[in-house]
């Protein structure tokens, strides 16, 4: 294909392509961020994100930009409370963030880091060769084209680059719909858990000192074509058929509407040519796992394919984005179809309510579900060891050594630079020599571990290999040799540089 404009380019401006940008500029890739909406949505969409996004966020220094921010600590799994501090991090996600203020702080950080955001960019066509990708886009001036390395669709559950891409999107069509409504000026009984009514479901909570979030369910009412959302006067009206409550003195700032719809792309990779975000899947929103499910989508991709566009990755690496998060995805979809069933089905499901009510009262039952609908639990397949900790999430836990003038830090911080990370617990110069090889692309960290649990802080371990997303991709224990360690880092971060 010849020279190209850059290495990388995203399509879509949310917070997944914004997220995939950041990741890819602190890797050193260039990359160019187009976005048909000339400008940035001002709507609340989601309102806030999962316990282990709130995670990843941190493993990138980002949090602070977000101000105080609290976190929920009880919710549901389909309407039936839970409280999600059982497990160690927990929590039902941040609480009222909205999605305008995610994206402006990422679209923030990512200028900041060198991405070029491209805004009323529309792509029209694309062709991908085994050499790269050619774009045609109609930009503010006219059109043009664009060639990159690779072409990256974080466009949305109608993803123009999937279709073209003739990726599939099995799944199940929408067969319930549910409006909502941001209202001000009106008072309604706060119900954030949501309440079975005669006549469906409704959900209330205040997101400002005059301001409200209604949803509802309607039994019978089919979900309408297209994107239109019902009027003020007709939420109004259903709110008072299922509530007894009249909202129409209140101004709607928002009114909009979403479905069961349930769709999941075959692949998340065709050669050059990725999916991220809802353009890879899409549900309902519930749980707050949709946007979080796809901002992690991009933090496992991103140093994949940083790595393939410097030309150390192993082989098959990008390919480890569609069989971790695949399975992943998968899972979000079931977790919320089932959500669904236990939350707005009629009387006749009441039976299954209680059954399942029981169930919860078995801890491994109740953690099992926080674990999953926040995402805590995920675990990839990293091969060879039996460690507690290996293929899961770095614990966020106080460490000291040689980091300033307070000599502390957190093990998150360590993953700001979105690089590998060997975290030497033990002083052992001979796993740091090892290492000396993938000292370009893996920061080797000596701390000592500040107490926590009755195992420690990293449950025996006494030093990790962190992949850049956070996840563990080796374990050792007391003594631990060099050969696990380099078969991993060969595995994960290629072949060791040239002496």
């Amino acid at each position: 294909m010849g020279s190209t404009d850059t290495d990388v380019i995203i399509v879509g401006a949310g917070p997944v392509g914004l997220m995939l940008a950041g990741e890819l500029r602190l890797a050193g890739v260039e990359c160019i961020v187009l976005e048909r909406a000339v400008e940035a949505t001002d709507q609340s969409r989601a309102l806030g994100f999962t316990a282990r996004t709130i995670e990843v966020f941190d493993q990138r220094g980002l949090l602070p930009r977000f101000g105080e921010m609290d976190t929920i600590p009880v919710g549901h799994f389909g309407g039936v409370g839970l409280d999600y501090r059982e497990i160690e991090g927990g929590s039902y996600g941040a609480k009222g963030v909205p999605q305008s203020l995610t994206v402006a702080i990422l679209e923030e950080w990512a200028r900041e880091s060198g991405a070029d955001v491209r805004r009323g960019w529309e792509v029209l066509e694309f062709g991908a060769a085994d050499d790269g990708v050619e774009v045609e886009v109609s930009a503010p001036g006219g059109r043009t084209r664009l060639r990159a390395g690779y072409l990256v669709g974080c466009d949305g559950g109608r993803s123009m680059i999937r279709k073209k891409a003739g990726i599939g999107f099995p799944g199940y069509d929408a067969q319930i719909e549910m409006s909502f409504a941001e209202v001000s000026g009106c008072q309604v009984r706060p119900r954030p858990n949501g309440e079975r009514v005669p006549g469906g479901m409704v959900l209330a909570f205040q997101q400002g000192p005059d301001l409200y979030r209604v949803t509802y369910y309607e039994r019978g009412v089919v979900p309408r074509k297209g994107d239109g959302a019902p009027s003020f006067a007709e939420v109004a009206q259903a709110w008072e058929r299922l509530t007894g409550e009249d909202i129409r003195a209140g101004t709607p700032l928002w009114i909009g509407r979403f479905t069961d719809a349930s769709r999941q792309a075959s692949t998340y990779r065709r050669g050059r040519v990725l999916l991220a975000g809802d353009a890879a899947h899409i549900h309902l929103p519930i749980g707050g796992q949709g946007m979080s499910t796809g901002v992690q989508d991009a933090v496992n991709l991103g140093w994949k394919l940083a790595a393939e566009v410097h030309g150390h990755a192993p082989p098959e690496l990008l390919d480890t984005y569609h069989s971790e998060r695949h399975p992943v995805g998968a899972r979000v979809l079931t977790n919320t179809l089932a959500q669904r069933t236990l939350y707005i089905g009629d009387e006749g499901m009441q039976p299954m309510r209680e059954t399942f009510a029981g169930l919860m009262e078995s801890e491994d039952v109740r953690k099992h579900l926080i674990g999953m609908v926040t995402g805590l639990d995920i675990r990839y397949e990293m091969g060879a060891g039996d460690h507690p900790l290996l293929g899961r999430r770095l614990p966020d836990r106080e460490l000291a050594g040689d980091f300033g003038a307070s000599g502390r830090t957190s093990s998150l911080a360590l993953l700001h630079p979105a690089r590998g990370v060997l975290l030497d617990l033990a002083g052992s110069a001979g796993l740091r020599e090892a290492a000396a090889g993938w000292a370009d692309r893996v920061d080797t960290v000596s701390a000592r571990a500040l107490s926590a649990g009755a195992r420690g802080p990293f449950e025996g371990a006494e030093a990790l290999l962190v992949r850049p997303d956070g996840y563990v991709a080796w374990a050792g224990g007391a003594g631990a040799g060099p050969d696990g360690l380099v078969d991993s880092l060969t595995r994960w971060f290629g072949k060791p540089a040239p002496a």
